[in-house]
């Protein structure tokens, strides 16, 4: 019988409609938690081939025996923001879980940044990059924490990258925005830290998305799962579990950490 200690709390994921967000917000549901799921619009998770629409995730998560609501809008755009928040807390009451998972290295275009190098950038892209994974974490964490912070209790988990942690020649504007997030993460936990609210980051390595398999040049060898080396590509129920874990009471004394989850791609202290 599945673990049920997220019973009776809300949690709201971004970018939940498809990819690695969806993975989580199903996880958490089968802990017990009412999930709110969350795209940029109501069929985006179609691009992919992820689902139909953001009622396909809702109900899948309802048939696991709890309740699902879902928002659409831009997280870089305070107004929308401030609206899915409304929208949640009318129907569903104060949220308690938020994990900030909506982003990646998608331009202005919806696909990604053409030239994707940091001299050559075009000001659209990197405006819309900023908006995406900065900008739009700090606005969900502003229209949700202060709420937490005055119940004195509330989780919050940010999703960074592995790529946040080392110097790239290609997405260089993506890895700084996602460093930036695991700084605002510590500067966050120390901010909430006398106030009950947890807080981490979690920074996964490469992952078998739809969207990660159709939009680059994957390796054969790493598509593997069951090899016995770890020179591979994650499942998304590998990053989702352990997202889930820092939501759950068993981490209930670990706060303004990063956990990297690459299979040791990335070995060094730090």
């Amino acid at each position: 019988m599945a673990n049920k200690d997220l019973s009776g709390k809300i949690a709201f994921v971004t970018g939940s409609g498809r990819g690695l967000g969806s993975v989580m917000a199903k996880k958490l549901a089968a802990r017990g938690a009412d999930v709110v799921v969350h795209d940029l619009t109501w069929d985006a998770s179609a691009k992919y081939g992820e689902g139909e629409n953001l009622g396909v995730m809702i109900k899948t998560i309802e048939g696991m025996g709890v309740r699902s609501m879902g928002v659409t809008g831009n997280i870089g755009d305070r107004d929308a923001v401030d609206a899915m928040r409304s929208q949640i807390e009318e129907k569903f009451g104060p949220v308690e879980i938020l994990v900030n998972c909506a982003g990646g290295d998608i331009g202005a275009s919806g696909n990604k940044p053409v030239p994707n190098n940091i001299l050559g950038i075009t000001y659209e892209d990197l405006t819309t990059l900023t908006n995406n994974n900065l900008i739009g974490t700090m606005l969900v964490t502003q229209a949700f924490v202060p709420q937490m912070v005055e119940r004195q209790h509330g989780i919050v988990v940010n999703i960074a990258s592995v790529a946040a942690h080392i110097g790239v020649s290609g997405g260089g504007i993506y890895a700084t925005l996602k460093a930036a997030v695991t700084h605002y993460t510590r500067c966050l936990a120390d901010e909430v830290r006398e106030h009950g609210v947890r807080v981490n980051v979690v920074s996964p390595g490469p992952a078998k998305t739809a969207r990660f398999q159709a939009t680059r040049t994957v390796d054969p060898d790493k598509m593997n799962s069951n090899k016995v080396s770890m020179d591979r590509y994650a499942e998304p129920e590998e990053i989702a579990d352990a997202v889930v874990f820092l939501c759950s009471p068993e981490a209930k004394f670990i706060h303004g950490q990063l956990l990297r989850v690459d299979g040791g791609l990335q070995l060094y202290a730090g």
